[in-house]
């Protein structure tokens, strides 16, 4: 039997009208994805994407509303799960006070694991700089919205 990994994430826009993405490196992979991750035995969909965000950029988050949850099958890049995502908007509670990056995978740093977060114009959000097929298909809804 194969596991179910679930997978939480939010879309932040700023009264710019820019997404925040998250640039990481993980696995020897380089991927662009929104900010969020897994969820925990025992956490809420909600309560995870609010820890999510409050250990990858120290903010909090209010969840505004569902966006999207994946409704095709999607095999996990690193091992042998089945991955679930579910997407909410968000908007932050408190200031943003952490690195922007302008330039894709502009790391601080050295290691395995690396993150760095960039604002892009929604209107210039563009599939192909996503590598998951369930964030390709969320900028694509994401396009269709502007």
């Amino acid at each position: 039997m194969y596991p179910f990994n679930v997978r939480v994430y939010g879309i932040l826009v700023n009264d710019a009208g820019e997404v925040l993405i998250s640039d990481e490196q993980e696995y020897g992979m380089r991927f662009t994805k929104f900010p969020g991750g897994g969820l925990e035995f025992g956490e809420g969909l909600i309560d995870a994407l609010k820890r999510e965000f409050l250990e990858e950029c120290n903010i909090n988050v209010e969840v505004i509303d569902h966006f999207y949850t994946t409704d095709f099958f999607i095999k996990s890049a690193f091992n042998e799960s089945q991955i679930i995502s579910v997407y909410y908007h968000v908007k932050n509670s408190d200031p943003i006070n952490f690195n922007i990056k302008t330039v894709a995978f502009d790391f601080d740093g050295e290691g395995d694991v690396l993150q760095a977060f960039r604002w892009v114009k929604l209107t210039n959000l563009n599939p192909e700089d996503f590598i998951f097929s369930t964030d390709k298909c969320v900028v694509e809804l994401l396009i269709k919205d502007i």
